[in-house]
C-alpha cells in the first residue's frame, strides 16, 4: 500500500520563512533585486498557482522561499550554487531529507535559463510566479538597475540574457504554464520582451553606447 506523504507543518514553513527573511535583511545591501520583496512576491504567487494546478502547496511554498538563495552565496550565480545553503536552511528548520531533495529538484527544474515545456506541476507553479515578477511592467523601470548593481553586469549583458533566455519560451508557448496566468499576464510579458529586444537593437548604435558611457561616468 502506498503511504500518503505527510505535509510540511506550518511551524516548519514559518521557520524557513523566518530564516530566509533574516538572511535577506542581513544581506539587504547586496540583494537589491533578489531581496525579501522578491522572495515574498514569488512565494505568494507560487502558492496561488499551486492551488490552481493541484500541486503540493507546502512544497511549492518552501521552494519559493529558498529558490534564490544562490544569490546569497555568489552574485550572478545559478540555482545550483545555492544547493548547500538551501539544504542547511531547510534541514535546520526541520524539513525532512526527502522533501529537501524534492525541493532542490523543483528549484533547478524551474530555472528560466534551462526550463522546458514538460516540467513538474510544482516547478510550473514556482516558474510562473518567478516569471511574473520578471514580466511586471514596473520591473524594468524600478528594479532592472538594481539587478545590474546586485550582479555586477552591464545593461548589454542583462538585455542579451533576457532576450536569449525568455523570447524562445514565449514564442514556443510556455512562457507561462498556467492558463490563467497566460491569459492575464501575456500582454505584460510581450511588452517587456519587446522592450528588451529594442534595448538590444539600440545598443548596436555607437551613439547609444557613447551616451550610456557618459551617463555612467
Amino acid at each position: 500500500m502506498m503511504r500518503t506523504r505527510t505535509t510540511i507543518p506550518r511551524s516548519v514553513i514559518a521557520d524557513v520563512e523566518q530564516r530566509v527573511r533574516r538572511l535577506c535583511e542581513d544581506l539587504a545591501a547586496k540583494l537589491q533585486f533578489h531581496g525579501w520583496h522578491h522572495v515574498s512576491f514569488v512565494r505568494d504567487k507560487a502558492v496561488h498557482f499551486a492551488q490552481r494546478n493541484g500541486s503540493a502547496e507546502d512544497i511549492v511554498e518552501v521552494a519559493a522561499l529558498v529558490h534564490d538563495l544562490n544569490y546569497m552565496v555568489r552574485r550572478n550565480s545559478l540555482p545550483t550554487d545555492g544547493a548547500a545553503l538551501r539544504r542547511k536552511v531547510l534541514f535546520v528548520a526541520g524539513v525532512c531529507i526527502g522533501d529537501i531533495e524534492w525541493i532542490e529538484r523543483i528549484v533547478v527544474e524551474a530555472e528560466m535559463r534551462t526550463r522546458s515545456r514538460d516540467i513538474s506541476l510544482e516547478a510550473q507553479a514556482l516558474s510562473d510566479a518567478d516569471t511574473l515578477f520578471k514580466a511586471l511592467p514596473v520591473t524594468p523601470v524600478v528594479l532592472a538597475h538594481k539587478y545590474l548593481q546586485e550582479n555586477g553586469i552591464t545593461l548589454k549583458e542583462l538585455a542579451y540574457k533576457i532576450v536569449g533566455e525568455q523570447v524562445g519560451k514565449a514564442d514556443e508557448g510556455y512562457y507561462f504554464y498556467d492558463a490563467e496566468a497566460a491569459a492575464t499576464y501575456t500582454k505584460w510579458a510581450e511588452a517587456n520582451l519587446s522592450l528588451w529586444q529594442c534595448i538590444v537593437e539600440s545598443l548596436d548604435d555607437p551613439c547609444v553606447e557613447d551616451l550610456l558611457t557618459k551617463v555612467a561616468s
